[in-house]
């Protein structure tokens, strides 16, 4: 019904609202191989074949696109200077593995029981949690804290004229300018940062035109596979907000349809073949629902298109090389929009519940979810730190779980 309601759904609309997609997921997307020292290539390799795999086992039904997991970059850093790359691969695909076996006990038992696990008084604060954990990382970009070569001056300029002409593009654009304000954004601050001279030419100078990514085949060591697996329990819990977060904005549930079992599966599967070739894991991307939050763009052909051109950018160097090259703080300006429309999306779950947050059972698990997930608690040290958004669930979970629930007319 809702890619029906979209009458500009023509191949050019696709295959530019696809492009756009790619761009919001590209700054996080390589940032995580670069800070753990894998392939930007092979990341952006799998992460379109990951997306592929993802919505062939859901039938191209959910609106998201899959890249690179944040949960994995301390395990992955600690696994890579410990047992090396390859068999690092190895454990992240034993992860995987994880997923497929939590979606198949999702199959077997249903979802009438995640209803009761995940009511709205979790599931709102918690995706709030998704966007709001980010803000950090948007404002640090957006102010020049990730560019060497830009003073903070300039980062301000660059950052808040893309934030402007995107809010501007989202709020009073007509036809096709108000289905691409996000790319908008980024060609504005793209070209002022060519005015003002800071952008770094020097990646794509060095770059070949072609060439194939460097893939890295997996091997399996009980060490390393034990060290990554409880690792994977965070974005399996993320991933479950992820599909809230993205059927608040679709008004669909795809918890039911097409199940949060398929979903599971599709991201599992997608780590799977991630680790395959020697790329990060795969997990649904925040920053795309917060470009669907803004863009009303529901077709899920659309993360396709992204998922293709991201396969092709990963043998064209040079192009890869160019898009590597969009400063951080113009990046961080649309992201402050993104990732803040993701909590008002968190905001919209608590209030449509109609609940009363001041109730004191509410209030305690609102409160703990909030506090512990934005503002960094941690339970544990080293290979087994529980911390963000899979910290604030797994704490809201069990406060909802043991507090009972006579107390909230109180």
């Amino acid at each position: 019904m809702s890619d029906a309601a979209h009458p500009a759904d023509s191949w050019p609309h696709i295959a530019l609202t696809g492009a756009q997609m790619l761009f919001v997921a590209f700054g996080a997307l390589v940032l995580v191989p670069l800070l753990t020292g894998l392939d930007p290539s092979v990341a952006l390799f799998t992460a379109g074949v990951g997306t592929l795999v993802f919505h062939a086992t859901t039938k191209q039904s959910v609106p998201v696109f899959l890249a690179s997991s944040f949960a994995f970059i301390a395990p992955i850093q600690g696994s890579v200077a410990n047992f090396g790359v390859s068999a690092t691969m190895g454990g992240l695909m034993a992860s995987g593995l994880v997923y497929v076996a939590i979606s198949q006990a999702v199959r077997l038992k249903g979802t009438g029981w995640l209803h009761r696990l995940l009511p709205a008084v979790v599931v709102g604060p918690v995706i709030m949690v998704i966007g709001l954990a980010l803000a950090p990382v948007a404002v640090s970009m957006a102010t020049g804290e990730t560019s060497d070569n830009i003073s903070y001056g300039a980062a301000i300029f660059l950052s808040m004229a893309s934030l402007l002409v995107t809010l501007v593009l989202a709020v009073f654009g007509r036809g096709l300018l108000r289905l691409v304000p996000i790319m908008g954004g980024i060609v504005t601050g793209y070209l002022l940062s060519l005015i003002m001279g800071v952008v770094d030419f020097s990646p794509v100078h060095e770059a070949a035109w072609l060439s194939v990514p460097a893939f890295t085949a997996p091997s399996f060591h009980w060490a390393a596979i034990l060290f990554m697996i409880p690792v994977a329990i965070a974005p399996a819990v993320e991933h479950i907000g992820d599909m809230v977060a993205i059927g608040s904005v679709t008004r669909k549930n795809y918890l039911e349809k097409p199940g949060l079992h398929r979903t599971l599966l599709g991201d599992g599967l997608a780590t799977c073949v991630a680790a395959l070739f020697g790329g990060p894991p795969n997990t649904t991307y925040s920053e795309v629902t917060g470009a669907v939050t803004l863009t009303r763009a529901f077709n899920p052909q659309y993360m396709i298109v992204a998922a293709i051109i991201a396969i092709l950018l990963a043998f064209i160097s040079k192009l890869g090389a160019l898009l590597q090259t969009i400063p951080g703080p113009v990046m961080g300006g649309i992201m402050a929009l993104l990732f803040g429309s993701i909590a008002v999306v968190g905001m919209n779950t608590l209030v449509r519940a109609g609940q009363s947050l001041t109730a004191p059972r509410n209030l305690v698990v609102v409160s703990l979810i909030l506090v512990f997930g934005i503002g960094g608690m941690q339970f544990g040290n080293g290979q087994f730190t529980l911390q963000g958004v899979s910290l604030a669930a797994l704490v809201g979970i069990a406060l909802n779980w043991l507090l009972p629930s006579e107390q909230e007319g109180e």
